[in-house]
């Protein structure tokens, strides 16, 4: 699946998530989909620093490359907040809340910023060739299971903006 496609698929995977979280008057359901939501963040977050940015690393890119491993960032510390809290805590509504809207945004920043500019830079070959490994590495983290439980460790500082080789296999 080309690159591109498989981010924007994500994008939507998790607005509806958050969509359906907001719909629900279950704690349990509103728990099992906050679980399912946290997780495909975490490996949406994964993908991106791991091949996607590395992959589209370009002076034209870069301060956007930036910005975005500082907002995953902040996703991750409200991710990691949330995780610990219960739903009935008086801030997890508010969190949540800020994650949804930090969320969208990053979401749109991307999608009309970052990936016009990465269709100019890399081929629906090149872009193929990272949806693949995009895609090889989010079924790896889904077998290992709960990938929301790494988050935690990752909200110290944003991800380095990795050389472009950065999860190429053999490296």
């Amino acid at each position: 699946m080309d690159a591109i496609q498989l981010l924007e698929s994500q994008h939507r995977e998790v607005e509806d998530l958050f969509e359906e979280i907001e719909g629900s008057d279950d704690n349990e359901d509103k728990m099992e989909l906050f679980e399912e939501l946290a997780d495909k963040l975490a490996v949406h977050a994964s993908i991106e620093e791991h091949h996607f940015y590395p992959a589209v690393k370009d002076r034209r890119t870069k301060d956007i490359l930036l910005e975005s491993l500082e907002e995953h960032l902040s996703l991750k510390r409200l991710l990691a907040d949330l995780i610990e809290l219960p739903l009935s805590a008086p801030t997890f509504a508010a969190k949540f809340q800020v994650l949804k809207e930090q969320t969208e945004h990053h979401h749109k920043e991307e999608e009309e910023h970052l990936f016009p500019k990465v269709m100019l830079l890399l081929d629906a070959d090149a872009r193929a060739d990272l949806g693949r490994k995009m895609e090889a590495l989010q079924q790896r983290l889904q077998r290992a299971g709960a990938p929301r439980a790494a988050v935690a460790d990752q909200t110290e500082a944003a991800a380095p903006l990795q050389p472009t080789d950065a999860g190429q296999p053999g490296r």
